[in-house]
């Protein structure tokens, strides 16, 4: 699969036909001592490696590993080693890393970045959520609020999804959804980084950018907020509404 890569330097740049790489499942969430796998797909890249980054909410990408195809082991980031962390891969373009005997401390998103030569870029995947708990996680608390009453003066609105109290096992790695009648929607969306708070726990913004004459017919909007193997989601319309 090829794509179009953009990236701002002095100027907008794109470049046309660069790989795209996926990560697969978006989401694993796995028991404190089991293993976690993670898949990367480098697209039509095969005669390069892949890549591996942690990033923990409000911190910086740490680079785990390297692992060539033709590589009998990988190379590793500081503080990354095995057996705790390996990778193998299932053809020249399909890696996995594997996190064995997982902690808290590995919840985090993994990242998979790998080098296109034929467009000489780096590309990376849009990485995989790793959760693991020594519990249920508690449901999280969703609040869904309105356009104001300035927005609709106008033709575009804003919906505000708040999601707070994701408790600080969770390391505020919830995914955010919208849906429209129904249907999934995933343009006209921003969703912030989770923000820890005082008390630790973490708190996520998502706002839907929606045409103020859908809110006059009484179009039905959702926000679904997903931590692991629990949700929580909630609906509102025009006529839900006293403004």
């Amino acid at each position: 699969m090829l794509g179009t890569l953009c990236t701002l330097i002095t100027a907008l740049t794109c470049v046309s036909g660069v790989t795209v790489v996926t990560q697969k499942p978006p989401v694993v969430t796995v028991r404190k001592g089991d293993t976690a796998s993670l898949d990367c797909n480098l697209g039509t890249v095969d005669n390069s490696a892949a890549r591996w980054y942690k990033q923990v909410p409000g911190g910086v990408p740490q680079f785990v590993l390297y692992f060539y195809h033709g590589n009998s082991a990988p190379t590793y980031g500081s503080g990354f080693s095995s057996p705790k962390f390996t990778s193998d891969h299932q053809s020249k373009s399909d890696y996995r890393l594997i996190i064995n005997t997982v902690e808290e401390t590995d919840s985090a998103v993994y990242y998979c970045k790998t080098w296109d030569n034929s467009v000489k870029v780096h590309v990376f995947g849009p990485g995989t959520k790793l959760i693991v708990t020594d519990g249920d996680l508690a449901t999280p608390a969703v609040t869904l609020f309105p356009p104001s009453t300035e927005d609709l003066k106008s033709s575009r609105a804003t919906l505000v999804c708040l999601t707070s109290d994701l408790s600080q096992r969770s390391k505020g790695l919830a995914d955010v959804s919208w849906m429209s009648s129904g249907e999934s929607v995933t343009e006209d969306v921003s969703t912030s980084p989770a923000e820890q708070q005082p008390d630790n726990t973490f708190r996520i913004s998502s706002y839907l950018t929606i045409q103020t004459a859908d809110w006059d017919k009484d179009v039905v909007f959702t926000c679904k907020v997903s931590l692991g193997s629990t949700f929580s989601e909630k609906e509102i319309r025009k006529t839900s509404c006293s403004l």
